[in-house]
């Protein structure tokens, strides 16, 4: 399990209990690996939360090893597309926040069904809106968004909140679409301007890409390490130079529940996009993180290799989150040796179960 870690708490347990407990929670894409993480937070935290996802994909995804349908009020099995289910399992449960996670999230799935990822990333972000719309009662709405909305020449310049958004292929575009979509919907129902009238605020938040333990997702790195290891083969590496934002999963989870508690408190001021990113001493290149991640597991090798044909995925990548510090107090509280080190023993360890990995790891984190 992990061992004690000096952090820099700049999210609380005692602030965020203050703020969620008993408070009514829709969370989207409950059952996914960010999900299922946020619902045990949530949980911890002592809100009652109603979950909106398709069911989990595999039998080992964490939320079947958390026993997820237990840490809900209430778990509602369905798609984001079927907007007059979405609306009313919404308005129905009439929530304080909305965090809006459910999403087609994978890169190369993207290139396998472009139009269907476009579909849930951007129209279903709309759907979640309509809904939040409909509900006659002040709310909260984070919108998860990611990393990957900007328009991105690979220049190692860390992107800003106000640079140009874009997307090479299908995932990084829908979800540019998305922020576009969301901020449609700020300008012309949510305005700050008006919030005496509609009572909501809404934000979207870029974080980049997470690494934890439980993930069991394709084409992602930690999960083919540890399946290559279990399986006593060596992992291939597709892009072993590329650098990305990794950041333990906790950290961009304690974001969002930040800025949706700034939110609460001052409704008319956190409304827009927030990066929030790693330091950016710790970005790492993919052979880096996968070194560093088998030398905490103590087992496993790698080798780079050339896929001929392969998709474009951008080769480098990184966040400015000094807007994210200014308004919020935030700032990343995890250098990349911690992130890695956690997800690694989380994996490593067969003698606890799943919740009480997380749970350990909450603990110490908040």
């Amino acid at each position: 399990m992990a061992n004690s870690t000096v952090m820099e708490k700049v999210v609380t347990a005692e602030y965020l209990r203050s703020v969620y407990k008993g408070k009514r929670v829709f969370l989207t894409g409950h059952t996914g690996f960010k999900g299922a993480w946020m619902l045990q937070v949530l949980n911890w935290l002592g809100a009652r939360v109603k979950g909106y996802s398709l069911a989990p994909e595999k039998r080992n995804d964490l939320y079947n090893q958390i026993e997820g349908d237990n840490l809900c009020y209430t778990s509602v099995t369905s798609d984001l597309c079927d907007k007059q289910k979405l609306q009313a399992e919404l308005v129905r449960f009439e929530p304080d926040f909305v965090f809006h996670f459910a999403a087609q999230s994978l890169v190369r799935r993207g290139y396998d069904k472009p139009s269907y990822t476009f579909q849930v990333n951007a129209l279903g972000t709309a759907h979640v809106l309509d809904a939040l719309h409909s509900l006659p009662l002040p709310a909260v709405g984070v919108m998860i968004t990611t990393d990957k909305v900007y328009d991105n020449p690979e220049r190692g310049i860390p992107f800003r909140e106000d640079d140009k958004l874009g997307g090479y292929d299908p995932y990084s575009a829908s979800k540019a679409a998305a922020e576009i979509v969301i901020d449609s919907y700020r300008r012309s129902y949510f305005n700050p301007e008006d919030y005496s009238n509609h009572e909501k605020t809404i934000a979207s938040a870029r974080a980049g890409n997470v690494i934890g333990g439980g993930d069991y997702s394709d084409d992602r790195l930690v999960p083919d390490i540890v399946r290559a290891i279990s399986f006593g083969e060596t992992v291939g590496l597709r892009n072993p130079k590329s650098i990305r934002p990794w950041q333990h999963v906790l950290e961009p989870l304690g974001a969002y529940l930040l800025l949706g508690a700034r939110m609460s408190e001052d409704p008319a001021r956190y409304n827009s996009a927030y990066n929030f990113g790693p330091n950016l001493e710790d970005m790492l290149t993919v052979e880096e993180l996968a070194q560093k991640f088998i030398e905490s597991y103590g087992a496993g090798d790698y080798k780079g290799f050339s896929e001929a044909g392969a998709p474009h995925e951008a080769k480098l990548l990184l966040l400015d989150s000094s807007k994210a510090m200014e308004h919020l107090g935030w700032k990343s509280q995890m250098d990349a040796d911690t992130a890695i080190k956690w997800t690694a023993e989380w994996y490593a360890d067969k003698q606890h179960n799943a919740y009480d990995k997380c749970m350990k790891q909450i603990e110490e984190y908040f």
